[in-house]
């Protein structure tokens, strides 16, 4: 074993001597022809040049579809096969967008599972991280155990969901026909719930995606605070031992504030990815989003990139593509107005 260690570091070290002698005979090529500019460029030159690669892919896969929907929203009757349009308008496409009763609804449904799902996330992942950082045994087993969710198909995840939480009206007195979830009521003795079939409420459906989006968030949370955690200098603690401070507020003046640039960078991804719901509605409800057999009738469960995808999927119809394009820029701007928020209020409340 210590033979193949020093092999590897014997190939390594001959890697970095070959790149040194090139970059060195490079260097005294240049000036020996007069050339030695070549290779002292200004800082800034060489930050762009080093960056120029994924500027190149930031500008071809997001920098160019954001200015080319900006562009599409101001046009009517525009169609995505021949890239003909009519006329522009200036805030027609929006206009129409923001009255359209199914934006607002799909509003509402992204913005219920923002300002619920992030905060309680965040609480969760925070401390199962910290007993994690507790657990001694077994310590990297319970690790993997919750970061699995993380690398696990969304959709497969949300089917997985719907079959737990699945029974209807029609087969809620069917113990075969019940879900995990209606089995485990019914063993306390409580009534199956259809949570998303056949009978479901607003509240019920929106539950289950909610405890999922929850779940699903998680592992990735809990894997950045734990990193956070296990990075703070142990003196900071045994001083507060010695202090005589107690668990609580060890915690509030030691442990969050070291780690709040963590939790504002998990605060400001959830955000952002919430709003960006989608997947996880098509598996646990289905393709439409949309439950017909209600028990107050039709429940509309689509959020505002599930809005959109139904106007891509028409856009083949003039002037469908320029109102997704107009729903996609509402979206930018309201997720990039959060980001704002959260960025100045971040300047007073993160220590880094």
């Amino acid at each position: 074993m210590k033979k193949a260690r020093d092999r590897i570091r014997d190939f390594f070290w001959r890697i970095r001597n070959t790149v040194h002698l090139s970059a060195v005979r490079t260097d005294e090529f240049f000036h020996r022809h007069k050339l030695g500019f070549v290779t002292r460029w200004p800082h800034w030159l060489k930050a762009i040049f080093y960056m120029l690669p994924a500027l190149t892919m930031l500008s071809i896969f997001t920098f160019y579809p954001i200015f080319n929907s900006f562009m599409i929203s101001f046009y009517t009757g525009y169609n995505i096969q021949t890239g003909e349009f009519d006329n522009y308008t200036f805030l027609g496409n929006y206009a129409t967008v923001i009255k359209h009763a199914n934006f607002l609804q799909a509003l509402r449904n992204t913005g219920i599972i923002v300002f619920i799902s992030v905060p309680i996330t965040i609480l969760l992942g925070l401390m199962i991280a910290i007993a994690l950082n507790a657990i001694k045994p077994l310590k990297g087993f319970y690790q993997t155990i919750f970061f699995l969710p993380y690398v696990t198909n969304t959709i497969a995840i949300g089917l997985v969901f719907a079959f737990m939480f699945s029974g209807n009206a029609d087969t809620i007195q069917n113990p075969v026909g019940l879900g995990l979830a209606n089995q485990i009521i019914t063993w306390f003795g409580g009534n199956p719930i259809p949570w998303i079939a056949s009978g479901a409420t607003y509240w019920s459906a929106m539950s289950v995606i909610l405890i999922y989006s929850v779940w699903n968030g998680l592992a990735f949370k809990i894997i950045v605070f734990l990193s956070g955690i296990q990075g703070i200098d142990k003196q900071y603690y045994q001083a507060a031992q010695i202090d005589g401070a107690n668990r609580m507020r060890t915690f509030s003046r030691i442990t969050v504030p070291l780690i709040s640039p963590m939790i504002f960078y998990i605060l400001i991804t959830s955000v952002i990815g919430s709003f960006k719901t989608y997947s996880s509605v098509v598996a646990i409800i289905d393709a439409t989003g949309v439950i017909p057999t209600g028990a107050n009738g039709s429940i509309n469960l689509k959020t505002i990139v599930f809005y959109i995808y139904d106007y891509i999927g028409l856009a083949a119809l003039d002037g469908m593509m320029s109102l997704a394009s107009a729903a996609a820029i509402i979206l930018f701007g309201i997720i990039l107005v959060f980001t704002v928020v959260q960025l100045q209020v971040g300047k007073r409340r993160v220590h880094y």
